[in-house]
This record gives C-alpha cells, structure tokens and sequence, in this order.
C-alpha cells in the first residue's frame, strides 16, 4: 500500500472511532504501521483498540490526538514487543508449535435461534446417547447452514417483503416446498435409499449436504435444474462470525499475540516439517530407504524442525488376526535407535507420530486414539521430545492451522459416490476430493455405516474455519493441490513408492520429495 493510501487510510479509521489526528500524530502513526510490512491494518487496529483501552491511563482527555498521545500509546506497545522477544517463553503456550489432539478440540455448537456459537461445557463420554448420534447429523448441517446465510447469493434480500418471492435464491425449507410450483433453492442432505430415486432431507423434513435449484412437480417430486456444493466462505469472514471463539483449538489468540506471532512467522523461512505415511516398521527396504532420508537431513545446513510419520506402521492390518504386538514394540524401539543415532535431529528436530487406519486401536471409529503405549515406550525413552496424537490431529504453526488426517479417504469417497462428478474443471480425483471436504467443511463425510464416527466428537473432523493446510495422507500417489487459498496434500505411500513431502509452512510450499 502506497504512503499515501495509507495515510487516508489511517485517518478513515480513527474518524470512525471518533478521533482526529494532527499532522504530526498521523506521521507518528504512519512510521509504527510501516514496521508490520503486510500486516499494516492489524497494527493500526491494535493500536486504535490500545488507545481506547488506555486513554485514561496514558493521559489521552481529548479526540483531537496529537503526537505525544500517539507517542505514549506506541511506546507501551513497544515496550511489550520487546519484553516478548527478550523471554518468547513467557508466552510458552503461544511457541511456534502448538500440538493438538482430537480429544482436546473444544466443541462448539450453532444456536440458529440467537444466531451465535456456543460452547459446550463439562465432560464428552467416548460412548454418547441416542441423541448424540441425531445432534452429529444436525450439527453438520447448521455449521453449513449458518454458512451458506452469509453468502451474497443466498442471503434474504433486506427489502423484500414478499418471502415467497419465487425469483429469490433465498434457501427454502423442503417443508415450505408443498404447494410451490415455483423455481425453489434448498439444501439437504443427499441420499440415494434404493436405485434410480435420490431424496433430500433437512432439518424440517425427517452425509453430503448439497445446494439444489429446481421446481415442486404436481406428483410431488423436486426436479433439480442445478445442484451442487454449499458455497466456500472466507477464513476471515468466518473468524468475524465466530466473534473470538476458538473452534480449532489450541487457545485463542489476542490481537498482540497474533500480531507478534505473524512478525515471527515471516522470519521463520528456514522451517520445515517432512512428513511420511505408511512408514511400515516391518519392511526392511523401507527402513533402509527411512535411514537414507534422516542421513540427508542430517547434513542440511539447518535441519527440519518437525518429522511428522503417520501411519500404518506394520504391512499387515494389526487387528484380531496379528499377533505380533511384542515384535512391533520392539520395531519402534529399533527406530527410536535409528532417530537418536543421528544427533542434531535428535536434539534439534520434534517427532510426531500419527496412527493409520489398521494400526492397533481399541476400534476403528474417528478419531482414533493415538498410539498405544505399550507400542511406543522403547520409542519414547530415546526419544523424549517425540509427540504422540490422534488421527486426525492439528498443529499451530505461529498463526497458521494444519490439519493431519491419515485416511484411505479417496478411495472410499469414490467408492461410496452417488453423482459423478463433473470433469468440466478437471478429471484428477484428488482435486474433486479436496473441493468435497473443503465445501463440505469436513474431513469425511461419508454415511456413518461406511466409516463410524464417535459420535460426541465428530467436531474434531470439521474443517471451519478453513485451515491453512490440509495433509491428506493416503495409500494412493503422491498429490498437491491449492483450492481456495488451502493448500493440501497427499505425501504418498513411503513403503511402497519411496514418497514423502518436505513442506515449508512458512510459504506454504510443497516439495513433493521421492528416493
């Protein structure tokens, strides 16, 4: 933004908070804000917001503010910038990497009534109620809901008085349908309950929720003319309807937090996180190719400040069938030697470990619990910084949110279609996978007989606000895709097609990696 641009800019803002600023103030103000390059608007919010808290404080008594009152202002913001990169680890739970279970996500719920989110609060049962299965279902829905309400094309037109209004593209519930014959948009869950007849349910009638546009027939059948996904919304005009809660988890931010922590990230270049699936302990190839990339890493310059290895960590399926729990124990304490032979990953680098669908587990359901203990203790006594977490998971990188999901998802998604989908934008199917999950604010919403979910912690799979980065691990080849702003991606399989991916959050930048 040029010198200019942001000098109106400046006053524009401190007008409409009821304050005007002499020459010298607003050249005081415009040399603060050039320090935070892009990120200008969050320092000059910060600042107005200190200077409303503080103004009594600081002796601010007028609304015409002059430099010396700016000059206060900028100084106690100063002075904690400071104080913060002299001791970071005071603010030890804000570190760059923040690692967060499923099991920890806070859950949150949509009141459509008051129009706000609400946390829950008390304990979560593993094992839920009857309701608990039907709140899942109706808990998808209104986040989309509440969603799609905000979007310039389905929105409620403010000076419409006629609510039947058949040109509006206002959604309508199936419910108001009886009786229409006029063009209709609604929004439902897709099923298809026997050959050739699909049917739409919401919440006023009776796991992909669609938008439709189509025509109430005399027989009583909705003809669709156009149906597709709920419409994306952007990450920041989410936060502003979420009004400060913190559904990702990890504890929330204030404005100085994430203003210091964006100033960190820019000069966090040199990070790097390398992130392997199917890393078969079992396979003697595999972990001769695993020794040759640690070694290669080894000797970088600077080394990768996360190894994330996802599973599944043994060839076979380790359910009731397997029976070498014992051995596998003593196949992690193997590479728990192998990490620790190389030093300055050991010293400088963190491990994090995710488990794979057919890793040992006290079932099937999502999210899985992490690792057993039992299987990681040799690990852990060599490794003492390595983290174990479920599947999915989450991680805080300063301010960006990465979400790890180790899941044969796009298999099962083509497997469990009701519609093609379209080619007309692309054929590749982990695109089409990626623009589901994303639009569908979900990380598998497939019907619950396909793959179970725990009931009382299906939020942990939601995806909204949308992440940052989305690592889609799976069995199948190597993929990266940028949707939206989202980048995600699939490491590939690294027993079977020596894959894996060197990312760097700071600029977002994959580097599909292979031996």
């Amino acid at each position: 933004m040029s010198s200019a641009s942001m000098r109106k800019l400046i006053q524009k803002k401190f007008k409409i908070r009821g304050y005007a600023l002499k020459v010298d103030a607003l050249d005081e103000i415009l040399s603060f804000v050039n320090r935070f390059k892009d990120a200008e608007e969050e320092a000059l919010k910060l600042l107005l917001d200190d200077l409303q808290s503080k103004s009594q404080k600081l002796g601010v008594k007028s609304s015409i503010i002059d430099k010396d009152s700016v000059s206060r202002v900028i100084s106690s913001l100063v002075e904690a910038d400071e104080a913060f990169e002299e001791n970071p680890s005071s603010v030890s739970s804000k570190s760059a990497l923040r690692f967060i279970d499923a099991f920890d996500i806070p859950k949150f719920r949509y009141d459509p009534i008051r129009k706000q989110f609400h946390q829950h609060v008390g304990r979560l049962p593993i094992h839920g109620d009857a309701s608990a299965k039907a709140a899942l279902y109706k808990d998808r829905f209104l986040l989309l809901f509440q969603r799609i309400h905000r979007d310039q094309h389905f929105s409620k037109p403010a000076f419409d008085s006629d609510i039947s209004h058949c040109g509006s593209c206002e959604i309508a519930p199936i419910q108001s349908l009886v009786g229409q014959t006029c063009t209709k948009w609604v929004m439902g869950l897709i099923s298809q309950l026997e050959d050739g007849h699909f049917y739409l349910e919401d919440l006023t009638a009776s796991n992909t929720i669609v938008v439709a546009e189509g025509e109430m027939l005399y027989d009583g059948i909705f003809q669709v003319r156009t149906c597709g996904f709920p419409p994306l919304e952007d990450r920041e005009k989410s936060l502003k309807a979420l009004a400060g809660h913190d559904l990702f988890g990890g504890g929330a931010l204030t404005k100085e937090e994430t203003l210091r922590l964006a100033d960190l990230e820019k000069r966090a270049v040199n990070d790097m996180f390398v992130v392997l699936s199917d890393v078969w302990l079992d396979d003697e190839e595999a972990m001769r190719n695993l020794e040759t990339v640690l070694d290669g890493f080894e000797s970088q310059e600077v080394v990768p400040s996360l190894f994330v290895f996802m599973g599944n960590f043994s060839s076979h399926p380790c359910d009731l069938s397997f029976h070498s729990i014992t051995t596998l124990r003593g196949q992690f304490g193997k590479l728990g030697n192998m990490i620790g032979a190389h030093s300055r990953l050991k010293d400088q680098s963190q491990f994090l470990f995710i488990p794979g669908p057919d890793d040992a587990g006290p079932s099937t359901a999502l999210p899985r619990c992490p690792l057993p203990k039992y299987l990681t203790e040799e690990l852990r006594k060599q490794i003492p910084n390595a983290k174990f977490l479920s599947n999915p998971c989450r991680i805080k990188f300063y301010t960006q949110e990465i979400v790890f999901f180790r899941h044969d998802l796009l298999y099962r998604m083509r497997r469990s279609c009701l519609i093609p989908p379209s080619t007309e934008e692309t054929d590749d199917p982990f695109e089409h996978l990626v623009a589901t999950i994303t639009h569908q604010s979900h990380l598998c919403p497939l019907p619950l007989i396909i793959q179970p979910v725990i009931w009382n912690y299906d939020h942990s799979l939601h995806l909204y606000p949308s992440p940052h980065t989305i690592v889609l691990a799976d069995k199948s080849e190597q993929k990266a895709f940028k949707y939206t702003g989202i980048t995600c991606f699939n490491p590939g399989s690294f027993s079977n097609d020596n894959t894996f991916v060197a990312y760097r959050p700071c600029t977002q930048e994959v580097e599909l990696s292979a031996l």
